[in-house]
């Protein structure tokens, strides 16, 4: 009996050591943004077309909002990191990986970063939209496996740091979701969740970079940016670089007025590339895809810089860390690129470190 009471005692402390790593003061989740459309005439009750269809006469049609999961640590730093997802995908890819290790949002969570993980309108749970659409079962999982420099199908690139097991790459596929959205609705809704919940710090992935970009410039709620790989970028109306031609159609800057873009100079902001991206063109689309916008990524991170801003481009190869696909969030060593970004913010927050 004192043998099993003991036992009891020990896993009973093992669960509260491991409770106290991490303490969610308040989570939950909730819509921002949208409209709601509005057909004319009066509602009757009494039809019934089916589930599919329906008269839509008196009815109402709520869509185009964004979808936020949100987890409040206790004793939370100050600003939290709202997390914002690129192409094919949804805020899940922050929330977990494909083998089963703790997603950035939670690495971030145990370092004391509250989180708002953003679903993008017509994206994962935000699919209500208003756009016209058809939704085509495209087979394409090789093609995203170069592009996204995980190899070159079926080939792994040496030294990923991609779990190589075919579970995980199914996984990993299986989270993708349907794009039902017409791209301009995203910069709205980071509006109506910065207006919701106040100062935040952006962290955003991919083709979920240039609204960062734009929600940064719009509202002053944003304080910081970290951007991993992100796709697209802006620049002053008249310095646009020109465009950098590639195998994928290349990349282009986006002009904005000036007094737009020193909103970006104002802000502490950081840029993360990973491994396999070449300085000279290549045959396979992935290197080349990614060739383009780092180059032009450069020449952001320059222009910021330039017009006396704080901007830090860290191209991760040339700090000793390889291995890298574009889902550096996901990768196998994402818990030190936890590390690097916390590091950042200590230093650009005046948060100090390991709180």
């Amino acid at each position: 009996m004192k043998k099993i009471i003991l036992s009891v005692l020990l896993l009973s402390v093992t669960a509260i050591a491991g409770a106290q790593n991490i303490t969610i003061a308040r989570q939950g989740h909730f819509s921002v943004g949208g409209q709601t459309i509005q057909r004319s005439g009066e509602y009757d009750n009494s039809k019934f077309v089916g589930w599919g269809e329906q008269e839509e006469t008196g009815q109402s049609y709520r869509a185009d909002h964004a979808f936020v999961d949100f987890q409040i640590p206790a004793d939370s730093k100050k600003l939290p990191l709202v997390y914002v997802h690129g192409y094919g995908g949804s805020g899940v890819c922050w929330q977990m990986t494909p083998d089963g290790r703790e997603g950035f949002a939670t690495l971030m969570l145990r370092r004391g970063w509250s989180s708002y993980v953003v679903d993008l309108p017509g994206r994962g749970r935000a699919g209500r939209t208003s756009a016209t659409t058809t939704a085509k079962p495209v087979a394409d999982e090789m093609f995203w496996f170069d592009i996204w420099r995980i190899g070159v199908w079926p080939n792994y690139n040496e030294g990923v740091q991609f779990p190589k097991d075919s579970t995980s790459l199914s996984q990993f596929f299986r989270e993708m979701t349907p794009d039902l959205s017409n791209h301009q609705l995203d910069v709205p809704a980071l509006g109506a969740l910065a207006e919701r919940i106040g100062d935040h710090i952006l962290v955003t992935h991919s083709a979920g970079g240039f609204p960062g970009w734009m929600s940064a410039m719009q509202n002053s709620e944003v304080k910081g940016v970290a951007s991993y790989e992100p796709g697209g970028f802006v620049f002053p109306e008249g310095e646009v670089p020109d465009r950098i031609e590639g195998l994928t159609g290349g990349v282009a800057g986006t002009a904005v007025p000036m007094e737009q873009f020193k909103r970006l100079t104002e802000i502490p902001i950081i840029l993360y590339f990973g491994d396999y991206i070449p300085e000279t063109p290549s045959k396979n689309l992935g290197d080349e895809n990614w060739r383009v916008r780092l180059q032009m990524a450069r020449k952001f991170v320059e222009a910021i810089n330039r017009h006396g801003g704080n901007a830090t481009l860290v191209e991760l190869p040339k700090i000793g860390i390889y291995g890298n696909t574009h889902f550096l969030m996901q990768d196998l060593n994402n818990a030190e690129l936890a590390n690097l970004l916390n590091e950042w913010l200590a230093n650009e927050f005046q948060i100090e470190k390991g709180k």
